[in-house]
């Protein structure tokens, strides 16, 4: 069958390029009867239609063929060495007058196989029955894809499930815990499909987790600012706080500076190796308005202060 250009035979008949034998067949009696010639007499477009179909269900009904078509495209039915240019020894009609030259034509071939990336110029090895090269015949695609996963920060601390849609299937993904930002998950064989090879590459989950107000994540460990007040940093003081696994107690000492931390052992992130710490930096917080009592109780800390807090920073920094 002679053709001319590119031709959509999946879309001719109006089916997925996953289509299968049955699904074409089909196709093509539902469409041979509506346009058939002597169902339309006197309309010659409903006969050109009709070629049209049958010349695609020729190709994709066929295995051979319609591999090679999903492989080739346009070039699927070419046969033999490449005569002069534009012509070809089967009779198969190219459109060489749109490529500069004999290599262009080769190049948009090889792209077909080897995709973005490849060297331009003549192949070596251009040889065989369908005159195409064989070491393009034979190379190995990636196949590979990539998806981003956002989840948010408990769910990287505990692990999640997610369902995706890949390639018109649903793939169950579990995300383990403790997993962390930027780090990615491998689905074997539900990558990108190579058409007529049944070859398929894998999947790559690349994992993005959204930052949270109170959490940070720094290695395994998790740390966040704690506030407490004037007093509980200068007489110390045991608190309530909130970890990730619910609340605990901290011990401030007597005398603790802010910017101080503490620390919970195997109370941050989940490792291969175990848990991390979670690390407490206290930050004082300075009350804003002040009442009459706390006042008169700081007038009373002012009389009774026994040292300059300036002292020593005052002959460190006489010249």
């Amino acid at each position: 069958m002679a053709a001319s250009g590119y031709k959509d035979y999946f879309k001719v008949l109006g089916v997925e390029r996953s289509a299968s034998s049955e699904d074409i067949k089909s196709a093509f009696r539902k469409l041979a009867r509506k346009h058939h010639p002597d169902v339309n007499q006197g309309d010659p477009s409903a006969e050109a239609r009709f070629k049209e179909i049958s010349e695609a269900y020729e190709v994709l009904s066929d295995t051979e063929k319609r591999s090679r078509y999903e492989q080739f495209g346009q070039y699927w039915n070419q046969r033999g060495g490449m005569g002069n240019r534009g012509s070809a020894t089967s009779g198969f009609d190219v459109d060489f007058g749109r490529y500069g030259n004999f290599d262009e034509f080769i190049n948009e071939l090889l792209g077909r196989f080897a995709g973005p990336g490849r060297t331009s110029g003549f192949p070596s090895g251009f040889s065989g029955a369908a005159g195409f090269p064989r070491s393009a015949a034979n190379q190995k695609l990636n196949l590979d894809a990539e998806v981003i996963v956002k989840i948010n920060f408990a769910e990287a601390l505990r692990g999640t499930e997610r369902t995706l849609s890949v390639n018109e299937e649903r793939v169950q993904v579990r995300v383990p815990e403790g997993i962390k930002p930027g780090s990615r998950l491998r689905l074997k064989g539900k990558g990108n499909l190579q058409p007529g090879t049944g070859r398929r590459g894998d999947l790559f989950l690349k994992i993005e987790v959204n930052p949270h107000p109170v959490w940070r994540l720094e290695g395994d460990q998790l740390r966040t600012e704690l506030p407490v007040a004037f007093e509980e940093l200068a007489l110390g003081a045991t608190v309530k706080v909130m970890t990730p696994d619910g609340e605990a107690e901290v011990v401030i000492p007597p005398g603790t500076a802010p910017g101080c931390s503490l620390r919970l052992k195997g109370k941050g992130w989940p490792s291969k190796n175990g848990r991390g710490d979670l690390l407490f930096t206290l930050m004082m917080n300075f009350p804003v308005k002040w009442s009459s009592e706390e006042i008169e109780l700081l007038h009373q800390l002012q009389r009774v202060r026994g040292k300059d807090p300036r002292r020593s920073w005052f002959d460190s920094a006489r010249l």
